[in-house]
Formats: structure tokens, C-alpha cells, sequence
């Protein structure tokens, strides 16, 4: 028999529906797993009493045959996600002592589907990072480790927690949020499938806010068809976000007929690198191949200034960040450091608050923002990130999705990119154009590397078009047969 920790959403939904096992049962299962995970570091607060009391919940509609659409389903939620009555800390010490009176839009909708909560996952602090090294609680491992080599990998950042409790099977499914990449450069490195939606799909309300025009919430699964019926209960129009679009929200998880016949598929010729590993340009060929085997008609498309595209986010994205994380003062909640005055408690608080990648971009971002300097540099940040929108849309008038390589290399090894800013922003490359378009992309698992680690390959599709981008992430998952999974050596 499937061990529950195996099952798959879907699988589990419907084994739950058939009476096959129980939510008590299922719920137990994971609280199990993610104890004996915690080497991982993947989660920052566990919550198995709130896990039994909502499954045992989740049990008594099942039993009266009113089971909702994620009835008894454990689920991680990035510790990003403001969680009513349970510690919310954005993994910084700023945020350390915070438990929230309400909660996220996002995650309310996920309770109210009948997901159950495990607990929440550590990440970049303020979900700056992309490796996950920067967490006030310590770096997340990946489960993943190339044989024979026992030197820690990074699960990828920021929703590294998220990948990595998703991968080593100690969560059906997880949230995750994606500024410039963080949900689908993780779900790269750690073999799993991350969606990133629209811009506006999903209510940025009660996240803890990193850059507001361009964080967006995701799920992030095992299967293309888990990522589809998860972000169906996530999406939906909120009031309280002003960026919050309001329309529809079509059953993805019908989107999945394996059909792309005729489809378009763009080949972006920008996204070939100078120094591009092999392996990377090889799977990245071969996903190409398969979708056309398919019946995919694919096409070379140019992106012109994809190029300008990470300077772009690394002068937009810290002035958002030197805005929001203005309010976290020591004044009204999180960290109070003591001070002769007022603004030696300011200075103190967010000196001691904030983490050294945090400071960076707080200081970047000011500067930029700065009196003689805007002109220069934010207000020329946001007219190119326009132009980069408008190549996407021409891009767009001859195709219907993009395909492209989601991370420039597998996941690397612990330590290695700390010392150089610019090498880990570069791992960013592939992601962060669709982020400043505000593009829908997913990341799909699609073989190892030469060191047998996962690698991902990632589609691109029009605004509010998640439907295409769903179904030809179907063909290609259903192509690739990613079977391989992380051997459980944190156990041992």
C-alpha cells in the first residue's frame, strides 16, 4: 500500500472522499514526516494540535458527505502568510515575537476549502534571498544531495521551506510567494512543480509585503494537476487589495486535457546566456522536442531586453522593499530594542532586526528612491520595465506560451554564492522577466543534472491565461516522467 506521505493531492482528495483513510489519519501521517524532517529545517513554527483539530473537523463533513474542494488536506504555509493566532515572523528577528489578530486572504481561503494547516516554513528573511540562506532561523537544507557528496544543497529561495517540505513529502502541498523567481527557482531545485499566477490573481492581503507591485502568492505541489486544483481555492478577487483583479476563476484542473495541438510555443533566443551550462541548454532542447511531439508548432521569438530585465528588478524591487519595511520600527509590534531616544530605539531596533541581506537592499533601495537620484535610476527602472511588458506582448501576438530554462544551474551547494551578491542575483536570470510583466509561469521538473540533482524547465503564458500555461505543463510533465525523488538521508 501507498504510504500517505506519498499520495499525491489529487490522490489524496480522492482517497479521503472514498473513506479510504481519514483526515485524523492523513493529518497524523505528515505531523509524523515533518518530525522526523526537522534536520531540514524547513519549518519555523510546527501546529499539529491545529492540524488534528481541523482534520478531525475535516472528518465530521466527510462523514456527512459536505466535504469542500481541499477537505483534510495538510498543507505548509510559508511563514509569509499571516496566520490568525499563530506566529507569523517573515523568518527575521524583527518579527520574531509577532502573532497576527487576522488573517491572510489567501490562506483564509485556503481553510475555507478544508485544508488543514502543518505549520509554517522557514524562507529568505523577508523572502529576499534565492537560496534560503539568509533566514534569521538558519538555512533550509535541500533534501536533495548528489550521490556520494555530503555537502548540504540550497533548496532554492525564497519559498525554500516550501519546496523542500513539498519534495521530502512531509506536506502534500505548500504556499509560496514570487517577487522575481521564489516560488519557481525553489520548486527547480527541489524536483517539485511552482506556479507563479498573474499579477492580481491572487490577494496580496495580510502577506507580509516585500516589493507590492510585484510579490505574488502560488502554490506549489508534486503534479501539475495538484498545482491546478490548489490554485483554484487560492485565487479570487478581493476587496481589501487594491491590485486584486476582479474575474473569474475558471477550474484549472478541467484546463488539463493534454491537448496542444497546433499550440505555439515561443523559443526566447535572449534566454541563451553567455556560459550556460550544457546540461541546462540539453534539457531545455529537449523539453522543446517533446512539446513539439506533441503537435506543438514551435517558434524562435526575440525578447530584446530581457538583458536589462535583472538590473530592471534589482532597482525596483529593493526601493518597494526601503518603502514597506519602513513600518517595522519597534513602535508598534515585532522587536523593541531599547534606546536614550526615540531615534536611537529606530536605529537600535532595526539594526539588530534586520539581516545583513535585508540591510543591503533597504540601503540599495533608499538610495535609489533618494532626492537626485530617482530620476536617475527608479523612474528609468520602471519606464524600462514597461518596455520589457511590451516584448512580452509582441512576443505574444505570434505565439501562445514561452519556454525557457527556470534556473541558470542545478541547485549548488551551501556557502557557495553567500560572498557574492551579483552571483546569487544571477540565479534569478530566467525568472524575473515574467515578474516585472507580471506574467503567469510554472516550473516543471523535468530530468537530473550530470550530479543527479533536479532540474526544471519553465513556461511562460499571457496575463490570465494560467489555462494554457496548465495544459501544455500537463504534456510536458506527462513527457518528462520525472519520477526521482530525494533519498531520505535526514532520517538516518
Amino acid at each position: 500500500m501507498t504510504s500517505l506521505t506519498d499520495l499525491t493531492l489529487a490522490d489524496a482528495r480522492d482517497g479521503l472522499r472514498a473513506k479510504k483513510f481519514s483526515a485524523a489519519e492523513l493529518a497524523r501521517a505528515h505531523v509524523d514526516a515533518m518530525i522526523a524532517a526537522r534536520p531540514l529545517n524547513a519549518f519555523i513554527t510546527e501546529t499539529p494540535v491545529i492540524a488534528k483539530a481541523m482534520a478531525d473537523e475535516s472528518d465530521k463533513r466527510i462523514a456527512r458527505g459536505d466535504a469542500r474542494p481541499l477537505e483534510g488536506l495538510p498543507l505548509a504555509i510559508k511563514d509569509l502568510f499571516c496566520t490568525k493566532g499563530v506566529r507569523t515572523t517573515a523568518a527575521s528577528h524583527i518579527l520574531e515575537p509577532f502573532v497576527p489578530t487576522y488573517e491572510s486572504t489567501v490562506t483564509q481561503k485556503l481553510w475555507d476549502a478544508g485544508a488543514v494547516m502543518l505549520g509554517k516554513v522557514n524562507l529568505d528573511e523577508f523572502a529576499m534571498g534565492s537560496s534560503n540562506e539568509t533566514s534569521y532561523f538558519g538555512p533550509v537544507e535541500n533534501p536533495w544531495r548528489k550521490p556520494g557528496d555530503n555537502r548540504s544543497r540550497v533548496p532554492g529561495g525564497s519559498s525554500g521551506g516550501s519546496a523542500a517540505a513539498v519534495s521530502a513529502r512531509f506536506a502534500l502541498a505548500a504556499t509560496g510567494t514570487d517577487t522575481g523567481g521564489s516560488i519557481r527557482q525553489p520548486a527547480a531545485f527541489c524536483g517539485i512543480v511552482g506556479i507563479k499566477p498573474t499579477y492580481g490573481r491572487c490577494s496580496r492581503w495580510g502577506i507580509v509585503a516585500f516589493a507590492s507591485s510585484l510579490d505574488q502568492a502560488g502554490p506549489m505541489t508534486r503534479t501539475v494537476k495538484d498545482a491546478a486544483i490548489m490554485l483554484r481555492s487560492m485565487c479570487g478577487f478581493d476587496p481589501k487589495d487594491s491590485t486584486s483583479v476582479d474575474m473569474a476563476v475558471p477550474d484549472f484542473e478541467k484546463a488539463l486535457t493534454g491537448n496542444i495541438k497546433g499550440l505555439k510555443v515561443g523559443i526566447p533566443e535572449e534566454y541563451r546566456i553567455d556560459g550556460m551550462p550544457k546540461e541546462i541548454e540539453s534539457i531545455w532542447t529537449k523539453g522543446a522536442e517533446w512539446l513539439k511531439a506533441a503537435g506543438a508548432i514551435l517558434k524562435p521569438v526575440k525578447l530584446p531586453l530581457t538583458k536589462y530585465a535583472l538590473p530592471t528588478y534589482y532597482i525596483v524591487a529593493p526601493a518597494e522593499c526601503s518603502s514597506n519595511l519602513a513600518r517595522y520600527d519597534g513602535v508598534r509590534f515585532g522587536l523593541r530594542e531599547k534606546g536614550e531616544d526615540l531615534t536611537a530605539m529606530y536605529e537600535g531596533t532595526r539594526g539588530a532586526g534586520f539581516g545583513r541581506e535585508v540591510r543591503r537592499r533597504i540601503l540599495i533601495g533608499t538610495y535609489v528612491l533618494s532626492a537626485g537620484y530617482y530620476d536617475a535610476y527608479y523612474l528609468k527602472a520602471q519606464r524600462v520595465r514597461a518596455l520589457i511588458a511590451a516584448d512580452f506582448a509582441n512576443a505574444f501576438k505570434e505565439v501562445d506560451v514561452l519556454l525557457a530554462p527556470t534556473a541558470p544551474s542545478s541547485a549548488f551547494a551551501r556557502g557557495e554564492k553567500t560572498a557574492d551578491p551579483i552571483a546569487m542575483y544571477l540565479n534569478d536570470v530566467f525568472t524575473v522577466p515574467a515578474s516585472l510583466a507580471g506574467l503567469p509561469g510554472i516550473s516543471v521538473p523535468a530530468g537530473l543534472s550530470a550530479d543527479g540533482l533536479p532540474l526544471g524547465l519553465q513556461l511562460i503564458g499571457r496575463a490570465y491565461d494560467e489555462e494554457t500555461v496548465l495544459r501544455t505543463a500537463g504534456v510536458l510533465e506527462q513527457a518528462a516522467q520525472f519520477t526521482a525523488r530525494p533519498q531520505t538521508w535526514w532520517k538516518q
